[in-house]
């Protein structure tokens, strides 16, 4: 470089260095900040295709013949932040769901009697402002306690179904998923920790971990021993995952985060055994790229439950196995930018778990999206 060159560069690198000193210059950090994407702008784009989508009856998804994603819908749009309990949208999808319910409490006629309670339980709860569902929010709380696999069915806490919950109707053995659907749903309608069918469920959810402990009975509990859960413990145990080699039942990440916020909304605090195997579990294997031991099968599933477990931590950050520190909720945010679709669809081009249904999965996207939203006092 001759002199002339190296001159005109360091006078260029020195304006450069001044420019970045300027009062209004924003650092990479800044312009990194205001690069993201804002939760309203994505949850706007999301109401504005879930809008679209519900038929002239007030129905999400009436091909499906059962309410539970219309249910999810409108819960979503209730957490979006961008619809309330007046908005015509919700109003319709209430009123369909109202249909289904019956005076003893529930929808005990839907084809998912069980799961469509529990999820229309949430819409019914979030549109409850001045009242008007009170019969209905509590008929479905004391419907899904009922239901519960309990001494009331004739199981006895020895045995692997007790405490669980199950979809109803024809298929009714219980899971992790739709007990979990029934505490969130009876947690955030304000039934508390202490109440029986949260320490029954306790039963089920530490038999849903792999984890040898005091806390699950099962044979194949101390052959993984990683601390993630599973699907379901009955009829001798079910993992989505498989089997490993040694005829243990494989954890993945949705059940895992799943599992957790169960464990908090049944009391348990991180001190718990069951509670630290679950985040120990999660730091092995945090990511927003896909769903730990199934890849990109139930990808927003997992991004549902990935979020209302980490909100329910109570920090801005996680850190994982190899002590990197993650603004999960920024991890989150932009993993569900990148997947939006022009028309603010989510869908997966993966249809296992039904996740093809663009409204099922747009309403998972805005539930999630909600979990990212810092609590006010």
């Amino acid at each position: 470089m001759n002199l002339s060159n190296r001159r005109a560069f360091l006078e260029n690198s020195a304006g450069l260095a001044a420019l970045a000193l300027l009062p209004g210059a924003l650092s990479g950090r800044a312009r990194a900040q205001e690069a993201a994407p804002s939760v309203d702008a994505l949850a706007a784009k999301a109401v504005r295709f879930l809008r679209s989508r519900q038929d002239g009856d007030g129905v999400w998804s009436a091909d499906r013949k059962e309410p539970g994603i219309t249910a999810l819908a409108v819960t979503a749009l209730l957490k979006s932040g961008q619809a309330g309990p007046a908005d015509p949208a919700v109003v319709k999808g209430l009123s369909h769901l109202e249909s289904f319910v019956k005076p003893e409490g529930g929808l005990p006629d839907a084809a998912h009697a069980n799961y469509a309670t529990a999820v229309a339980l949430m819409a019914f709860h979030h549109a409850n402002a001045d009242g008007r569902y009170d019969a209905i929010v509590k008929g479905s709380q004391e419907f899904l306690k009922d239901r519960q696999w309990d001494e009331g069915e004739g199981k006895t806490p020895a045995d692997p179904f007790y405490g669980g919950s199950g979809y109803g109707g024809r298929n009714n053995r219980p899971d992790l998923s739709n007990t979990t659907f029934m505490l969130e749903a009876l947690r955030e309608s304000g039934v508390p920790p202490t109440d029986p069918a949260f320490q029954r469920a306790l039963v089920f959810l530490s038999r849903c971990q792999n984890l040898d402990s005091e806390f699950n009975d099962q044979p194949w509990a101390k052959k993984v021993n990683d601390g993630g859960f599973i699907y379901t413990p009955a009829n001798g145990g079910t993992s989505v995952a498989g089997p490993d080699d040694d005829g243990g039942l494989r954890s993945y990440a949705s059940m895992t985060y799943a599992g957790l916020k169960s464990l908090i909304y049944a009391g348990l605090t991180l001190d718990d055994p069951r509670a630290k195997a679950a985040l120990e579990y999660i730091k092995n294997n945090y990511t927003v790229d896909e769903n730990p031991g199934l890849g990109q099968r139930g990808l927003y599933y997992y991004y549902q439950v990935f979020g209302k477990a980490l909100s329910l931590l109570g920090s801005d950050t996680f850190q994982d196995a190899a002590g990197v520190s993650h603004d999960w909720r920024a991890d989150l945010v932009a993993a569900l930018a990148k997947r939006q679709g022009p028309n603010g669809e989510w869908v997966n081009a993966n249809d296992a778990f039904m996740e093809g249904d663009a409204n099922l999965v747009t309403a998972y996207g805005l539930m999630a999206l909600a979990s990212t939203r810092r609590k006010t006092a």
